[in-house]
């Protein structure tokens, strides 16, 4: 074999390995995140089943004596039957939305009602779905987290060639209706 021919030889070769290494790299990255996308999901999914054991024990502490908020209790009942872990992670989150919406006008309803606000069962189950609503918020952010890491990862070189040979797709993030931009200042009576 003459010097050029092994020279070229051991070229290819470097290439091929380094090629190589970048496609290893590239598979365990995304795997590695995808892992973390499905562990910061089932994060999320663990409290949203919480929040829907809760809902049916506050809708039924408060029902005797809201008797005339009845829509307000059967939306929350409603959209707690809507929930379906098995749905599509947006239509979970459009469903978490309008749980989280429904079970905020639930709690404004119940400040209106003086022998609701002070029984201790109500006060204790309107703290726990307000914890919960807050995971669901701190969890969503991490799940958005991962989720934005790995779409990154798979949009980069070489990882985007490589989406198609291992079906690697952008997963959809957790996310809920937009706020407006413009609110209302809040107002401070004093005295």
């Amino acid at each position: 074999m003459t010097p050029g021919v092994a020279a070229a030889a051991f070229a290819v070769g470097v290439v091929l390995v380094v090629a190589m290494f970048l496609v290893f790299a590239a598979y365990n990255d995304v795997v590695a995140l995808e892992r973390r996308a499905d562990k910061a999901w089932a994060n999320i999914d663990v409290v949203l089943k919480q929040r829907w054991d809760e809902l049916p024990n506050l809708v039924a502490a408060v029902r005797g004596v809201m008797r005339f908020e009845e829509d307000v209790l059967a939306n929350v009942t409603r959209l707690r039957a809507a929930y379906a872990p098995e749905a599509a992670v947006r239509d979970q989150a459009a469903t978490s939305q309008a749980t989280t919406s429904a079970v905020r006008q639930l709690l404004a309803v119940v400040e209106r009602y003086p022998a609701l606000r002070s029984a201790a069962n109500v006060l204790e189950m309107q703290h726990e779905i307000e914890r919960l609503e807050n995971l669901i918020a701190d969890r969503r952010e991490l799940y958005n987290d991962q989720v934005y890491r790995l779409n990154a990862r798979i949009g980069q070189v070489p990882a985007v060639w490589l989406a198609g040979v291992f079906g690697w797709q952008p997963r959809p993030s957790f996310t809920t209706a937009a706020e407006p931009t413009v609110r209302e200042p809040t107002k401070v009576a004093l005295g």
